[in-house]
């Protein structure tokens, strides 16, 4: 009954949950705890500021781009915290290498566009729970869209731009992982 249920909100959203669509990283795995290296530099973290490599596989065969985000959802912005979103991945491309948010997008696949996070900077934002929070939950999520070019406007917010590309996609598929900073 669950499932039904399940499917059913899916259906209503509009979005095709294919169980074959996921979104893997050989450097992170999905109920992990994150390593280091891609923690935030600044804000008081002192990481490496890269960002992971990135694979899916299974997307809907009507997928036309991916967009990719990062997000924290235990943030305490009250909203959350956006790290990362990349529009207009040609539909050709299954994967982002790593370091592929570097400041100026270099690492990207042409015509993919970072969007600003909330640290404010187009490029990859890594990690940065508070000293002491427990550990923050950080959202991996690749959208299969049904158009070659998401247009996402300028003063968007980070949860408007997951409401417009929740609209416009197919499906999407995501996994979780965990990070925390001792006091």
């Amino acid at each position: 009954m669950q499932r039904i249920i399940f499917a059913t909100v899916l259906a209503a959203a509009g979005l095709a949950q294919a169980a074959e669509f996921t979104l893997v990283s050989p450097e992170i795995k999905g109920d992990s705890v994150i390593s280091r290296r891609f923690e935030f530099k600044g804000f008081g973290c002192t990481g490496d500021n890269k960002s992971p490599v990135l694979k899916w596989s299974g997307a809907p065969a009507e997928t036309k781009s991916f967009a990719v985000t990062v997000y924290d959802p235990d943030a305490p912005s009250g909203a959350g915290w956006w790290h990362w979103s990349v529009i207009n991945i040609p539909a050709s491309v299954t994967e982002l290498a790593s370091n592929a948010g570097g400041v100026g997008g270099a690492g990207l696949p042409k015509g993919a566009v970072q969007l600003p996070t909330d640290y404010g900077t187009a490029a990859w934002g890594g990690i940065c729970p508070p000293q002491g929070d427990k550990p923050h939950r950080y959202v991996f999520t690749v959208y299969a869209m049904k158009t070659e070019t998401v247009v996402v406007p300028a003063a968007a917010t980070g949860a408007s731009m997951e409401s417009l590309l929740t609209a416009s996609a197919l499906g999407k598929a995501s996994f979780t992982a965990k990070y925390g900073r001792a006091k």
